[in-house]
């Protein structure tokens, strides 16, 4: 019997993350209605497509709200895994995807499609047999389901793409693990969205798994020369030596690069096995465009393009970090009887308010915090020295910000353009810390505001913050006098506070 003539809907998870934050538009473009399955509907309020989707909280954890989500939707995309170090991260993933396919298959949905990983044929990480037992568990539940298996992705903001830029960038000489010998087949982010789309029209018997990748087969020192020359970076030397195990190889990575060795160490040990296409049976079903898949270098020089427009959609960064604080800004009446530390100041800025929002907007990156660049410096070495993200994720974009984009060690929680911006930490912490910058405007004057926010956890936290608290003084005290300096110059200084770095 055929199916009603009627768009096909789609359920999308990981929408906040960097392949489904760019799968949802096109999508769209290609004629589906979407649904966008989230735990915070709010990160997704500065999408350009938010007016254009349903937007359904539920926690892909929980059965009852999963299937509610899913009811009506004819395909659904599975984007969720766990990027972590932790070792209870394979049971959560497993646990997922057990309720994910029960919930499809109560709801009636008529195909899943997972995105997994190209697994070596001996020696899988154990992030690379996590994806395999996902995808088994996906095929073996009562909705048909197609794995799309693909290694390295290349594209602006994809973290695989971040870490070979950086690492290639900052080390013209670099003594490195042996995986830089190791072949793999990397594909270009627009060639898996292309992939992803053409999934939703798959014929109601395919049910299998198939591996995506691009025309070429590199290894990662291939791939690092590659990419030297599309940047027009000096030929760099790359000597390959034994002893760098998997644990130190992520530290290394995790100095040298914004991706943190809690997600380098995944990277690093599905980069030890080969990564190879065994077949290239999509193509029977979408077939490859005339002029062929995109190769390595266009990728990466697409990639590049993309960074120096400053249009890039989405980033790894975009996702969660696991270990992460996800709590929102509590309301005082919630927390009434319990600790909450509050560090709070006030400035008159002689601009006026869309001066002053400027220079707020455009806080952090490459543009600063506007005090003692040293110690923020120092705290986010210190915190990559723990396993955190330090500094180094910057901004998504040099001037304009969204809710749920990374900002350093901060995540934006809020943001009311002309008048709030709320960060919330991601460093590692013994408790909960928000930072709030308001720009308001009272009896003809603009008045800058700033607080920070923070709620221990045991006696641990409460030590961190009487310890802390001189620092404070120095950091926080000197920044509104900073910031309203810059709001104060002329206007073609007020970008983004660069020069504030060094105060006068």
């Amino acid at each position: 019997m055929s199916r009603p003539e009627r768009a096909t809907r789609c359920l999308v998870t990981g929408a906040t993350g960097y392949v489904g934050g760019r799968l949802v538009p096109e999508l769209l473009g290609a004629g589906y209605g979407v649904r966008c399955m989230v735990r915070t509907p709010s990160r997704l309020r500065d999408q350009t497509w938010h007016g254009s989707v349903e937007i359904a909280k539920a926690d892909a954890a929980d059965h009852g709200q999963t299937v509610r989500v899913l009811e009506g939707t004819d395909v659904a995309y599975y984007l969720i895994h766990t990027m972590g170090s932790s070792r209870a991260f394979a049971a959560r993933d497993r646990e997922a995807a057990r309720v994910f396919a029960s919930a499809a298959e109560e709801a009636g949905v008529r195909r899943v499609v997972y995105l997994g990983g190209l697994t070596p044929p001996s020696r899988p990480s154990p992030h690379m047999r996590s994806r395999a037992e996902v995808e088994r568990i996906l095929l073996g539940s009562g909705v048909r389901t197609v794995v799309l298996r693909a290694a390295v992705i290349i594209g602006s903001g994809s973290v695989s793409f971040e870490m070979l830029r950086y690492l290639t960038e900052r080390l013209p000489v670099m003594v490195t693990p042996s995986w830089v010998r190791t072949l793999t087949q990397p594909i270009a982010i627009r060639d898996v969205l292309r992939y992803l789309v053409g999934c939703a029209a798959l014929p109601d018997d395919v049910h299998r798994g198939f591996d995506i990748g691009g025309p070429d087969v590199l290894t990662y020192g291939d791939m690092m020369r590659g990419y030297a020359a599309v940047a027009g970076l000096p030929h760099r030397l790359i000597m390959p030596v034994p002893v760098l195990t998997p644990r130190l190889s992520s530290y290394w990575v995790g100095l040298v690069t914004p991706v943190p060795a809690g997600i380098a160490r995944p990277l690093v040990e599905s980069l030890r096995g080969e990564a190879i296409c065994r077949e290239h049976d999509i193509a029977r079903y979408v077939p490859d465009p005339p002029e062929g898949l995109i190769g390595f270098t266009q990728a990466v020089d697409l990639a590049l393009r993309r960074i120096k427009e400053a249009d890039v959609v989405t980033r790894w960064s975009s996702a969660s970090m696991p270990g992460a604080p996800s709590d929102p800004l509590p309301t005082d009446p919630d927390w009434a009887g319990g600790s909450l530390y509050v560090d709070e100041r006030h400035r008159k800025v002689d601009a006026p308010p869309e001066r002053l929002w400027r220079v707020i907007e455009g806080i952090g990156g490459d543009n600063g915090w506007y005090s003692l660049p040293v110690a923020w410096r120092l705290r986010g070495f210190l915190d990559r020295l723990m396993g955190g993200v330090g500094l180094r994720r910057g901004r998504r974009d040099p001037h304009r910000l969204r809710i749920g984009d990374a900002l350093d060690f901060w995540r934006v929680e809020e943001v009311v353009p002309g008048s709030l911006l709320r960060l919330r930490a991601e460093m590692r912490l013994p408790g909960l810390a928000w930072l709030e910058l308001t720009c308001q405007e009272n009896k003809g004057r603009t008045v800058y505001g700033q607080r920070a926010i923070f709620h221990p956890h045991g006696l641990l936290g409460h030590l961190y913050w009487w310890t802390i608290t001189p620092l404070h003084g120095l950091i926080f005290g000197r920044m509104p006098g900073n910031i309203a300096r810059a709001a104060a110059r002329r206007p073609g200084r007020t970008g983004g506070g660069g020069a504030a770095l060094n105060p006068p």
